[in-house]
C-alpha cells in the first residue's frame, strides 16, 4: 500500500487519539508550542510518554529539536473551548515564530522545566526527555518521562490517591482526516477477576439446568 493511503488506513481505525499539545524552548528561550495526535502514556512506573515527530522538509520540527536540545518539554492537554487556538498553532509557521501569540494564548512558568505551560490548559504534563527511536521514513519516536503534573483544582477528586474526574475536562481527540471527538457519552466498565468469571460461568450454566 502506498505512503498516503496506509496513513489514512491506520489514522482512521486506530481512533479516537488524545492529543500532546507541546511546548518547547529553543537555545534561545523562544517559546514554541505544536498539536501531535501520535501520542500515549505507554508506562505509569515507569511515567513515561510518547510522541510520533515526522520531518518537514526533510529536517527535525522545531519540537523535536528544541527538545533535543533542551532535554525538557510540556504536555499540555487540549479541551474543545481551546480547539481553535490549538489549530492555530499547528500552522507551519517558520522556525522562531511564537505560535502561542498568533494563536492569542498565555503561559506560566512551569514547576520544574523551562518550557512554560499553556494557562488555559486544566492538564499539563511537564516531561525529561529520555531518548528517540528512529522509526524510519523521516518518523521518530520521541520517549518522555513524567516529572511533574499540573492538574485544575475542580477536577481533582482524591489527590492522595490520584483519582481525577476526566467528564470535567472535556478534552478532545483527533479522528480521521479533519474528525474531532469529544468525551459526549462515557460510561463505566469494571474488570472483573478470574473468581469473577468462573463464578457467572457457573451460574449461567445451572439457570440453564433449572
Amino acid at each position: 500500500m502506498d505512503v498516503k493511503p496506509r496513513y489514512n488506513l491506520l489514522s482512521s481505525l486506530i481512533v479516537p487519539r488524545p492529543i500532546a499539545w507541546v511546548t518547547t524552548v529553543d537555545a534561545a528561550g523562544r517559546v514554541n508550542a505544536a498539536p501531535f495526535s501520535f501520542f500515549n502514556l505507554m508506562s505509569g512506573t515507569p511515567p513515561v510518554v510518547v510522541l510520533g515527530i515526522g520531518n518537514r522538509d526533510g529536517a527535525p520540527k522545531d519540537t523535536a529539536r528544541n527538545i533535543a536540545a533542551t532535554g525538557e518539554f510540556v504536555i499540555n492537554l487540549v479541551t474543545a473551548e481551546l480547539l481553535d487556538a490549538m489549530n492555530i498553532t499547528a500552522i507551519d509557521f517558520d522556525a522562531g515564530v511564537d505560535e502561542i501569540g498568533e494563536a492569542g494564548l498565555e503561559t506560566v512558568a512551569s514547576h520544574a522545566v523551562a518550557p512554560p505551560r499553556i494557562a488555559a490548559s486544566p492538564v499539563a504534563l511537564e516531561c525529561n526527555f529520555t531518548q528517540t527511536v528512529p522509526l524510519g521514513q523521516g518518523r521518530n519516536m520521541v520517549v518522555g518521562a513524567v516529572s511533574y503534573a499540573h492538574v485544575r483544582d475542580d477536577v481533582v477528586i482524591e489527590e492522595h490517591r490520584g483519582h481525577v474526574d476526566a467528564s470535567r475536562l472535556d478534552v478532545v481527540a483527533r479522528m480521521h482526516g479533519g474528525g474531532w471527538y469529544t468525551t459526549v457519552s462515557p460510561f463505566r466498565l469494571d474488570r472483573i477477576t478470574l473468581a469473577d468469571s468462573r463464578s457467572q460461568s457457573s451460574a449461567g450454566a445451572t439457570g440453564a439446568l433449572t
